[in-house]
């Protein structure tokens, strides 16, 4: 656990900067991911580029398409990337029977790969028992993937850290989840790939000698790096997330197993974010009550050491979700399908600009308040009152 302590900065650095630091958390969801697409083309719209980008599987995809080129080629990039995951069907049934070529779509990434991402591993179907190798124990190579991202993505730009970039993966034999900073280090396509290695689809990446897998298996919402970051900032927090925590009784296998995905990848973050909140409440009270002090007891080594765990800052998270589309099951993930695809950005696009327009991190807060969560559906239940 990490100490608590001496884990903030300074209130004076934030005077007059508004909400504070912007940074965009990415989940991981495969091809929901064109949704963060979206929502990042609205806030570059905007003129709100990201001072740090956090992701997880395709949302440290995305984040590195961001990240890895200056701002007036990162829409582009994003665009030219989800083109090449579009799976078309070479017929087309959609007047005739709706949905058909979504299913189409499925099968032909399930058979096919998709050239840019994944193809297919013969030898992972020789037996269970099969010697493939550490590297390459997977159904799928992801090879297309490194190709594609050493295309599009300018490492160069990455380790300049502007923005910051931060993802997680995995660590095979230890289960330990890991957060690669470009703070802290360079980052490269490796670590990209080992994001989003998810068994046993994909093979694990090794990374200096150590073998890493999707962080999502782990931790699928990695908002947590914002609030265990050293030193603590003011934050603007947009939580773009792929798996929806809350969903109603299923009562088919096929609900079943779509409310399955959607429980597994949404990784437990109302109750994360609700004891984030009492933490940053304690810490605002410490802070207050040291504060209340006189002085020469506030200089004494034993009040100096208690009042170390208190902390101003505060983090506005603002939750972005995206949408069930009509037919959707738990095959959702896979659907690169170009309506999926263009259905999904549209969505995070419209539901940023009107998070946006709203501007709910602005306002008066309670004083002992260091975790401020604004939830999608209430901004847009105030918008439409």
């Amino acid at each position: 656990m990490n100490d608590v302590r001496d884990n903030c900065a300074s209130p004076q650095a934030f005077a007059g900067s508004g909400p504070g630091q912007i940074v965009l958390v990415l989940q991981g969801g495969g091809a929901l991911g064109s949704y963060q697409a979206g929502v990042y083309q609205a806030l570059h719209e905007a003129g709100i580029e990201p001072d740090w980008i956090i992701g997880t599987s395709i949302g440290a995809i995305n984040a590195s398409l961001i990240a890895g080129n200056s701002p007036p080629n990162r829409l582009s990039r994003l665009r030219e990337f989800w083109k090449k995951m579009e799976q078309n069907p070479v017929w087309s049934f959609r007047d005739i029977f709706p949905g058909f070529n979504e299913k189409l779509s499925y099968w032909s990434t399930v058979t096919n790969g998709i050239p840019g991402f994944f193809r297919p591993n013969p030898l992972a179907h020789a037996g269970d028992s099969y010697t493939l190798g550490a590297d390459r124990a997977g159904y799928y190579s992801t090879s297309p993937l490194q190709r594609t991202l050493t295309e599009l993505v300018d490492f160069n730009l990455v380790s300049r850290c502007k923005p910051r970039l931060t993802v997680g993966a995995a660590h095979v034999c230890t289960g330990q989840m890991r957060y690669f900073d470009s703070r802290d280090g360079e980052i490269g396509v490796k670590h990209i790939m080992a994001s989003g290695a998810l068994p046993p689809a994909f093979p694990a990446v090794r990374i200096d000698g150590e073998l890493y897998w999707d962080g999502g298996i782990l931790s699928n919402t990695p908002t947590e790096a914002v609030f265990d970051d050293n030193p603590r900032r003011n934050s603007l927090i947009f939580a773009v997330h792929l798996w929806n925590p809350t969903g109603a009784e299923p009562t088919t296998m096929a609900e079943v197993l779509n409310r399955h995905k959607d429980v597994q990848y949404s990784s437990r973050i109302a109750s994360h974010v609700a004891r984030q909140q009492q933490a940053h409440r304690l810490r605002h009270v410490i802070n207050q009550l040291a504060a209340r002090l006189p002085e020469s007891e506030r200089n004494s080594e034993a009040v100096k050491e208690l009042a170390s765990y208190g902390c101003p800052t505060r983090m506005h998270v603002v939750r972005l979700l995206v949408p069930q589309l009509i037919r959707e099951d738990h095959t959702k993930d896979i659907d690169f399908s170009p309506s999926g695809i263009m259905q999904r950005w549209d969505a995070g696009y419209c539901h940023t600009k009107a998070v946006l327009e709203r501007k709910p991190w602005t306002g008066d807060f309670d004083s002992l308040s260091g975790v401020v969560l604004h939830e999608q559906k209430e901004l847009f239940a105030e918008a439409a009152e």
